[in-house]
């Protein structure tokens, strides 16, 4: 009976850790907008395309704006999806998406809930929750 509770307690807390959003929301100046886990920043890019399988960053854009990488062995849940990209590296990685939008860091932010990248190039903006 004991060996069951400890079983069904870790699935329980497995299930439960698998379930955790990749990204969590912050106030900023800008209203509240997406980060990840250390309060950085997360900006989509108007030149990808909605629900795509792969990021449209390569080469010198993934270099200023890095993917907001998933780990090893992440699974799309709900409005999260993973994204194929090609991080500055040349490894191919998988990145998370929000609402089917690929999801970028901005070198330029240093510290967490700056939002110096939105609007750069007329062409990034904050990534925000519905």
């Amino acid at each position: 009976m004991k060996t069951t509770a400890i079983g069904l307690a870790a699935i329980l807390l497995a299930s439960t850790a698998w379930a955790a959003e990749p990204a969590k929301t912050m106030d900023t100046p800008l209203g509240a907008v997406l980060t990840d886990q250390n309060g950085m920043t997360l900006y989509v890019f108007d030149k990808d395309t909605k629900g795509a399988a792969t990021s449209a960053c390569v080469d010198k854009c993934i270099v200023n704006w890095p993917p907001f990488l998933a780990a090893d062995g992440a699974m799309a849940e709900g409005e999260w999806t993973l994204v194929d990209v090609t991080d500055k590296d040349g490894a191919k990685k998988k990145m998370w998406a929000y609402d089917g939008w690929p999801l970028y860091l901005f070198i330029k932010d240093t510290k967490a809930g700056e939002t110096t990248g939105d609007g750069v190039g007329g062409v990034w903006h904050v990534a925000k929750p519905d």
